[in-house]
Parts: structure tokens; C-alpha cells; sequence
């Protein structure tokens, strides 16, 4: 009884586990045009480069989050546009161009391969 109660609950956990930060999931939360969906991939610490603005190196996620959310709140971030991703070793690189309301800007996001899955550690915006 034990053993199937164990194996009913790992089977639920296999299931519910969602291979969170795959590329193409990185990749459509950038398209919702939702910062708040894009955070839960960044690192523990990120990179951030926004325009006129100075770069904000080693940032908490939250505090990257947050800076993210007003920065997409500003210009009206309605969706993605991907223009390269490749790939170097446990490094992946994501272009493309957010389109807002405002105006289009160019954003590069630089990620790390942990394993099971990619988090984000770097992104510029410019």
C-alpha cells in the first residue's frame, strides 16, 4: 500500500513538474507583451540594460522584475518579435523586438543552460 500511494504521488509530481525555461517558453512569455510572465526565468541575479538609463548590474530577480514591469508599462509592450537565437555551449542568446505602443525597441537576452533548464542572466533593451 505504501509503494502505490508513493508511486501515485510521484506520478502526480512527474506530471505537474513543467520543464520551466525552455527556450520556446522564454520565448512566448516575451510574446504575451507581460514582464510579470517573463520574470519567474530570470536568475537569481541579472544583468539589466534599459535605454537612458544606467546599466543595472547583479540586480535581485525581484527588483529586476519590477524594473522590467515599468519599463514595459512606459512604452506599452504589446508582443515579440524574434529575429535570431543561437546557441554557444551553456550559453543562448535570444534577439528580436518588442513592439509597443510607443515605440519598437531592439532587446538581446543572454541565458544559462543549468541543466534542465535556461534562465535568463543578462538583457538589454536599446
Amino acid at each position: 500500500m505504501k509503494k502505490l500511494i508513493f508511486l501515485f504521488l510521484l506520478s502526480i509530481g512527474l506530471m505537474s513538474a513543467k520543464n520551466l525555461g525552455t527556450p520556446d517558453e522564454i520565448v512566448s512569455a516575451l510574446k504575451s507583451g507581460n514582464a510579470t510572465e517573463l520574470s519567474p526565468f530570470f536568475d537569481n541575479f541579472i544583468d539589466i540594460t534599459l535605454p537612458e538609463k544606467e546599466e543595472m548590474k547583479n540586480m535581485g530577480k525581484n527588483q529586476a522584475g519590477i524594473a522590467l514591469k515599468a519599463y514595459y508599462d512606459e512604452i506599452g509592450v504589446k508582443t515579440f518579435q524574434l529575429t535570431s537565437q543561437r546557441e554557444a555551449g551553456a550559453i543562448m542568446y535570444i534577439t528580436g523586438k518588442l513592439q509597443g505602443k510607443v515605440k519598437n525597441v531592439n532587446l538581446t537576452i543572454m541565458l544559462k543552460n543549468t541543466g534542465s533548464k535556461y534562465s535568463i542572466t543578462s538583457l538589454r533593451i536599446g
